[in-house]
């Protein structure tokens, strides 16, 4: 069980099985990431593995996250698959496990016994949720025994996700952002790119300062390049002065990167 929780993470979602995966895991921890996110619909949890192994960086010292895919929710599905993705991550047992869509098969009396079970038995040590809205987040840490770690969802500074942030620091769980920078839609914000340019900094690294400017917020950019992948980890070092950041507060636009008929958010 590893209790590092580096708030600025490193997400595999894209990154293709095989050397592409191994080789940006790899840099990433070289470059000093310590948190790892992926997820059985990635097909890359192997390659996760390969890419740690790569390098010199103790497993101890690490903390990965994977999630359980939409087909994988009933309770004997979520128990096995579980078991199988903590043998292609090559650890003894899962940082953290995440639902990853509460869609398709998910059913909260199976799924949620299922990820109490396995932290029972030492599948995994932590539970998460992603893509949850309100009334399902209440709901499931209402059913579990243990308590939620971490909700994973979309947030940037144009889709700001504030009732679900301040239900993270109500509650003490981590909101993990994926898509922290809106797949670099925030390049084409005037206020992000004048904020960038005071700082001799990049849109990019503005919106991932800006997140980890709030409480209990850790996002988890994804980057394939070399270069990206290092101005994402320097994004740690730029600090916001109170008029950036209100400012920034200002933007949310209700934008979502993804979005499709059957998220939870579009439910009749």
């Amino acid at each position: 069980m590893s209790d590092t929780f580096d708030r600025l993470g490193y997400g595999t979602y894209k990154l293709a099985d095989g050397e592409e995966c191994t080789a940006g895991v790899a840099h990433a921890i070289e470059t000093g990431y310590r948190h790892v996110d992926t997820a059985q619909g990635y097909d890359n949890e192997a390659s996760v593995a390969a890419g740690i192994d790569r390098t010199d960086v103790d497993r101890e010292d690490l903390f990965v996250a994977t999630k359980l895919s939409t087909d994988n929710l009933s309770y004997d599905d979520a128990v096995a698959t579980a078991k199988a993705s903590r043998d292609r991550l090559g650890v003894d047992s899962l940082d953290l496990l995440y639902v990853h869509w509460p869609i398709n098969t998910y059913d909260p009396e199976e799924t949620l016994p299922a990820l109490d079970d396995l932290v029972d038995d030492g599948v995994a040590d932590r539970i998460g949720l992603s893509n949850f809205e309100p009334d399902q987040l209440t709901e499931a840490i209402d059913r579990l025994d243990h308590d939620v770690f971490a909700h994973q969802v979309e947030c940037h500074p144009l889709l700001q996700q504030r009732e679900l942030r301040e239900r993270a620091v109500e509650d003490d769980h981590w909101l993990v952002a994926y898509s922290p920078i809106a797949r670099n839609r925030v390049a084409d914000v005037d206020a992000l790119r004048e904020i960038a340019a005071k700082h001799d900094a990049s849109p990019a690294q503005v919106s991932l300062a800006w997140l980890l400017s709030k409480d209990r917020v850790a996002p988890i950019p994804k980057a394939a390049s070399a270069d990206h992948v290092a101005e994402n980890w320097a994004a740690r070092d730029l600090e916001l002065d109170d008029a950036d950041v209100e400012r920034i507060d200002g933007l949310d636009r209700g934008e979502r990167v993804v979005d499709f008929e059957e998220a939870p958010w579009n439910r009749a």
